[in-house]
């Protein structure tokens, strides 16, 4: 079960706290794919033999676009072996739309990721492009799902990937006649045609930039693929020029990270030899010594056990200077206050050096029970003690103080888009509002919970100023007794901010969008 945690914890380890929902009384239990919302679905066919006509990673990729639109599914396909999960999608494949193809290789995997996880970044734009090709409005408005994801893969194929037009026709024509009924693959047949003439001409149907500043904006979310309201709040904090660049940063495929686990004794070293042995590329992290970076390969990382056995993390090197804010030292006893899914708690028990406490909090008891047995991977686990509580709950109750307390807190996640494709389609305008309501709730339960003397550190993994400097500056004003412990001798000067925060810029960075404040109470 730890293991499961090489994506979903440590691949998403600082992208996966961005919602309040956990914080509420009662959760909400994740819904099973039931795509009735839009158009006709087509029944469950009984499952039939194995078909071998079909594209593998077509099939595979429509049907999981359809689970994470609609059931709530993630974007990743790997677990720690990094073809287990291959298994599992045939058997939904199976399931949804009545048969199966051959098992996926190596090469279909990657074709998945890359299918889904571009299509999910550039839905705006397709469906734009999809919409506009069609007969007429209605017919979009009314297409069934399946039909839907199978045009937006040949449109991403087509457009993005640049694959050959004849080839893309061919299977996604084929895939909607098996999978569906003949007409529905003449009409991705006439569709899809007309967008290959239409781009050998230079001639694709798309907006332009002009008019009034809502006009402009509705124009540049269909151009870069996100929401309207996102373009207008980033034009506004950040200008045009700079949101342009932003957006096309969160549209490139994502590089990541690893941390060698020092907790086991493995230095960067040991972890370039591991990597050079898998012939992995990869190169030296500027800002921190256990970090290296990788473009391509994670796969074969994830297969050969690494994440499994300890030897490495998948961590963001923003979550990491996080953590170097922090400053964990031998013997302190540091409160990590909304914890799972860990990475910068284990992180931070590697620093202790065998001296000290991290207690990781969280109100997700099964997260948290995830943690505890991956710290047990990472040789930490005696430095970690978990508490599952809600944070407010806990300050009200308890009579406790630490040395040092962290409020990774739930944020919008605005500056992990590259990473989280689905996540600028999950949020609202509306949930910023809620978030830092939740936001100052936290932080002031979190202040009760510092020693006179020690910090308390507010972090998001957002590039936000309502979530970052506006919540701190509001907590500021409330609580007199803290003041700004500026960064800049903790981080590079280049993450320092005027105000003495720390803020990573994907653009300027090229890492995850990340903020932290240390802030210090008096004596």
């Amino acid at each position: 079960m730890a293991q499961l945690l090489s994506f979903r914890v440590y691949l998403s380890a600082e992208t996966q706290k961005t919602s309040p929902e956990s914080f509420k009384r009662t959760q909400k239990t994740r819904k099973p794919f039931t795509p009735g919302q839009r158009g006709q679905v087509t029944p469950v066919r009984k499952p039939q033999n194995l078909n071998l006509e079909v594209s593998p990673h077509r099939a595979v990729s429509a049907v999981r676009l359809m689970r994470i639109e609609f059931g709530g599914a993630f974007a990743d396909l790997l677990n720690e072996k990094g073809k287990g999960s291959g298994s599992n999608e045939m058997s939904y494949v199976e399931r949804t739309i009545g048969f199966r193809t051959r098992d996926l290789d190596d090469r279909d995997l990657r074709l998945v990721t890359d299918v889904v996880g571009g299509t999910i970044r550039w839905r705006r734009y397709l469906d734009h492009l999809i919409g506009s090709l069609c007969h007429n409005e209605r017919t979009f408005r009314n297409m069934e799902p399946l039909l839907l994801q199978i045009l937006r893969i040949g449109f991403y194929e087509i457009i993005k990937l640049d694959m050959p037009a004849y080839a893309v026709v061919d299977e996604n024509v084929r895939l909607a006649k098996i999978a569906l009924r003949p007409g529905a693959g003449d009409l991705v047949n006439g569709i899809l045609r007309k967008l290959v003439s239409l781009k050998e001409k230079d001639a694709l149907p798309l907006p332009k930039v002009e008019g009034d500043d809502r006009a402009q904006a509705r124009a540049l979310a269909t151009l870069h693929s996100h929401p309207v309201w996102m373009v207008r709040r980033w034009v506004k904090y950040l200008g045009l020029d700079e949101a342009t660049k932003l957006m096309t940063w969160n549209n490139t495929d994502p590089g990541f990270s690893l941390r060698a686990n020092m907790g086991r004794g493995i230095t960067r070293s040991d972890l370039v030899e591991r990597l050079n042995s898998l012939k992995v590329p990869h190169e030296l992290s500027l800002h921190l010594e256990e970090f290296v970076r990788i473009k391509t390969g994670l796969q074969m990382v994830v297969q050969a056990g690494l994440l499994k056995e300890g030897i490495c993390s998948v961590q963001d090197e923003s979550a990491g200077l996080v953590v170097s804010v922090v400053k964990p030292q031998p013997g302190d006893r540091i409160l990590d206050a909304c914890a799972a899914p860990g990475g910068k708690t284990l992180f931070m028990a590697s620093c202790l050096k065998r001296q000290g406490m991290i207690y990781a909090m969280d109100v997700n008891e099964g997260r948290l029970r995830i943690l505890g047995e991956t710290a047990k991977s990472h040789q930490v686990n005696g430095l970690i003690t978990t508490i599952h509580s809600d944070l407010r709950v806990f300050a009200e109750t308890k009579e406790v103080q630490y040395d040092k307390v962290l409020l990774d807190a739930p944020c919008s996640g605005l500056g992990v888009l590259s990473k989280r494709a689905d996540l600028r389609w999950n949020r609202k305008l509306e949930d910023m509002e809620e978030l830092t309501k939740l936001q100052d709730e936290l932080l002031d339960s979190a202040s009760k919970l510092v020693k006179p003397g020690g910090f308390l550190i507010y972090s998001t993994c957002s590039i936000d100023p309502e979530e970052n400097q506006g919540r701190v500056e509001a907590f500021l004003l409330r609580h007199p007794e803290f003041s700004v412990d500026p960064v800049d001798r903790l981080v590079p000067s280049s993450f320092a901010t005027p105000q003495g925060f720390f803020l990573s810029n994907p653009v300027k960075h090229s890492l995850d969008g990340a903020f932290a404040a240390r802030l210090v109470r008096a004596l």
